[in-house]
């Protein structure tokens, strides 16, 4: 199965598609929408209640955003929806982000909360 790589560049985010990139758009841009630069790994009571199997020993460990960006691979499904997503946020909503970026941002999160595999 093929994947994808994420690409940083010059400040701007790409993912890797069998035409070339699909640019995603501002590092900068992807930190706001995440919380920041870093990320401290945490699980709450009720996680740690409900898989008592879950290995949590990274609990409290900070990782770099921009490195596990950079670390990230997408499969063929998630580079196609991006393509179909507008780099674009709508020109009517002043605080609007573009539908692209939040696709992205939105697997991020889940990787920043889950983890790479």
């Amino acid at each position: 199965m093929t994947r994808y790589e994420t690409i940083i560049e010059d400040g701007t985010v790409y993912v890797a598609s069998d035409g070339d990139r699909v640019e995603v758009g501002g590092v900068d841009a992807v930190l706001d929408l995440v919380g920041g630069p870093s990320w401290t790994i945490a699980y709450t009571s009720e996680e740690k209640e409900r898989h008592p199997e879950m290995d949590t020993s990274d609990e409290g460990l900070t990782v770099d955003v921009v490195d596990m960006m950079a670390a990230m691979t997408h499969g063929e499904q998630f580079v196609r929806a991006l393509e179909t997503h507008p780099v674009d946020a709508p020109s009517d909503d002043p605080d609007a982000i573009s539908p692209r970026l939040g696709l992205f941002a939105g697997k991020l999160l889940e990787n920043l909360d889950s983890g790479l595999e």
